[in-house]
């Protein structure tokens, strides 16, 4: 039951696109993922909305630059 609630709570805080930018901004010039960075962009994908295409952009990039190792997971 808490992990179900817990999506639906992800699900509701959608986060804007200037806040995705900032936050991958952030990300990339610090070559830092961080735990909150990690949820909202969970939260983003799992809204009820659906993505345009420069949060897709912007959030591909931030898992391409993962997958390539470039960018350090930090809690």
């Amino acid at each position: 039951m808490l992990y179900a609630s817990r999506l639906i709570d992800m699900k509701q805080a959608r986060i804007p696109t200037t806040t995705v930018e900032q936050t991958v901004d952030k990300i990339t010039s610090s070559g830092r993922i961080t735990r909150l960075d990690q949820q909202q962009f969970m939260a983003t994908l799992l809204s009820l909305d659906t993505l345009n295409s420069t949060e897709q952009a912007l959030i591909n990039r931030v898992f391409d630059l993962l997958r390539a190792g470039r960018l350090r997971v930090v809690d």
